[in-house]
């Protein structure tokens, strides 16, 4: 066993731990949430709109392209969408924040959209750049790991337990509704 002057010079640093896990947990949870709840709707609905002949070709010409272009066009949004992001505050700084914000929160949303489809229709492509593959393999990883964490967190079990409460009160509130209509 460690003496007592280690142990107590180790607690400040195990609280500092805890509260930087804290916060990258918290940070990593937002980014999880943007691309498991806005990059799958999103994406659906940009394929969707796939369905409307010009843009079916545009996309088979882009799932036939060379990797190095298919990673230009994946990269492509990006790049496009930065000077709008800065324009954005730019006006936020003019004391417009509601319309900055706004305009960052539209940009990312079409940046998501675009690049989630970019990524279906460029996967194999990009999976030919052994970077990209080992990244991409690192992310899912980190991913689950986060998840796993996140899982455990007894913020999440809450909010699990508010969500099976809220949709059992809402299916008896239908149920009330249907007797009396």
């Amino acid at each position: 066993m460690r003496p007592l002057w280690r142990r107590l010079l180790w607690l400040p640093w195990r609280l500092l731990w805890r509260l930087l896990r804290g916060v990258l947990l918290v940070l990593a949870a937002a980014v999880l949430f943007i691309e498991e709840w806005g990059w799958r709707p999103l994406t659906a609905f940009v394929g969707r709109l796939a369905t409307w002949p010009p843009l079916a070709r545009l996309e088979a010409r882009v799932r036939e392209a060379p990797p190095r272009i298919a990673l230009l066009l994946f990269l492509l949004p990006a790049v496009a969408l930065f000077p709008i992001k800065l324009f954005a505050l730019w006006i936020i700084h003019l004391g417009h924040a509601v319309l900055g914000i706004t305009v960052i929160v539209v940009a990312k949303l079409l940046g998501t959209a675009i690049v989630g489809r970019l990524f279906i229709l460029t996967e194999s492509q990009l999976m030919r750049f052994a970077w990209f593959a080992r990244a991409l393999g690192w992310w899912r990883t980190t991913k689950q790991r986060v998840m796993d964490a996140l899982r455990r967190s007894a913020a999440w079990r809450t909010a699990r337990r508010l969500k099976t409460r809220w949709r059992a009160w809402r299916r008896r509130f239908r149920g009330l509704d249907e007797q009396d209509g």
